[in-house]
């Protein structure tokens, strides 16, 4: 095998890296400012042969590795924000700060990439070229990939040995999942998440009581048929094999039962696996509002704000991914996913600016099943720990064989 120990050497490791998994899970934080997060994850690359860059506008921290001799840099990426929820899961290890729980997975990220930093940096002398490994907060809607890309992250310092420039030629990333079976990866080229952006939509009409509505102009009912069209819009204008989605979240209008408001608003979600279906979709959204509102007399205001960009894998650098898979952990724990997924992702920036590939790892707990088994985002859920040993080795894999070590 031409990965020799790798797998082997990876559950070694796996007892610490489910202590600083679940060290994690009991003290998560949100958002872009992630401080004991930080702190767990410098610990436990403290000692490693790292550059560490410590960002100033977020908690991110970027760990430079570099080989023995010069060559081109992989990125590898991590993230480290957790969700506003409460958990639910009774786990021994759950989550002590309310309203906040690692529902995602990303306490996983975080214990996969920094053990597989040490496995990297313990073929230090082997390596011709560097890894970049990334650890970002802010991904569950605050765009923390964006954030740490525009602080710079990108622009490397030349390479130590030579004084030239190293280039960054692949990005990998994982996501684990309990919706597969543990060890399980998965990835295809092209679309691999949709396009995630928001809209609020504010009709406006005119108040009065709730027994004379001839007296007013009522926003609510606007408000419904809007809310219906959306729905036809989609399935009528929109190709079946180029997705979209309009969800609405939220309606609301009025204060008390017998006044006709004055306004009432629709929150929702707009995905898309495309650029193409994502703008249709937005203009298609302006012209059921606009033209409902002006068929009943009323006004409206559509306000679209964008989200992350469709999370598109360089074609050539999935099937890279899907064949380290299969020599890492032999035919049939690999597939090629015959569709994208609606979720979204903010490694859609990085995969903007570096060819690569994100891969789902399946994680489904004992005695379930992946169609059972509570998903990502619920309160729920529960992740096998042992898949991160396949986490760790797939991320020092592809790191060796990009860099031609393997």
């Amino acid at each position: 095998m031409a990965f020799g120990s790798l797998l082997d050497e990876a559950r070694d490791l796996l007892p610490s890296a489910v202590d600083l998994r679940r060290a994690l899970h009991r003290r998560p934080e949100l958002g872009l400012h992630n401080p004991i997060t930080t702190e767990l994850l410098l610990g436990a690359l403290d000692g490693l042969p790292l550059n560490i860059t410590r960002h100033e506008q977020s908690t991110g921290v970027a760990a430079l590795l570099t080989g023995a001799r010069p060559g081109p840099t992989i990125l590898l990426r991590a993230d480290t924000d957790a969700l506003p929820m409460p958990e639910d899961t009774g786990l021994d290890f759950a989550s002590e700060v309310d309203n906040c729980m690692h529902s995602c997975g990303h306490d996983t990220h975080v214990a996969m990439l920094a053990f597989a930093a040490r496995l990297l940096c313990d073929r230090r002398e082997q390596l011709a070229g560097r890894v970049l490994f990334m650890f970002q907060p802010g991904e569950e809607g605050y765009g923390g990939a964006d954030v740490m890309l525009n602080e710079g992250m990108l622009d490397l310092p030349a390479h130590a040995v030579d004084g030239s420039e190293s280039l960054i030629t692949g990005a990998f990333a994982i996501h684990t999942t309990s919706s597969l079976p543990t060890g399980w990866i998965a990835t295809r080229g092209g679309s691999l998440m949709a396009s995630s952006d928001s809209m609020l939509i504010t009709v406006t009409g005119r108040g009065g009581h709730a027994s004379a509505p001839h007296q007013a102009l009522d926003p609510v009912p606007v408000a419904c048929e809007i809310v219906t069209a959306l729905q036809i819009m989609v399935t009528r204008s929109i190709d079946v094999f180029d997705p979209g989605v309009v969800t609405v979240g939220t309606v609301n209008a009025g204060t008390a039962y017998n006044v006709i408001p004055e306004f009432a608003t629709i929150h929702g979600t707009v995905r898309a696996v495309s650029e193409r279906t994502r703008s249709k979709i937005h203009d298609g959204i302006r012209r059921v509002a606009e033209g409902i509102a002006a068929a009943h007399g009323a006004s409206v205001d559509v306000d679209i704000t964008l989200g992350y960009p469709v999370t598109v894998n360089n074609a050539d650098y999935a099937g890279f991914t899907l064949g380290v898979a299969d020599e890492l952990l032999g035919a049939g724990n690999s597939i090629k996913m015959p569709n994208p997924v609606m979720g979204a992702e903010d490694f859609s920036y990085v995969l903007q600016r570096v060819p690569g590939a994100m891969a789902f790892l399946g994680a489904t707990p004992l005695a379930n099943d992946p169609f059972s088994a509570a998903p990502n985002h619920s309160n729920r859920v529960m992740f096998d720990e042992d898949c991160m040993s396949t986490g760790i080795a797939m991320h020092t894999a592809i790191a060796l064989r990009h860099l031609g070590v393997a």
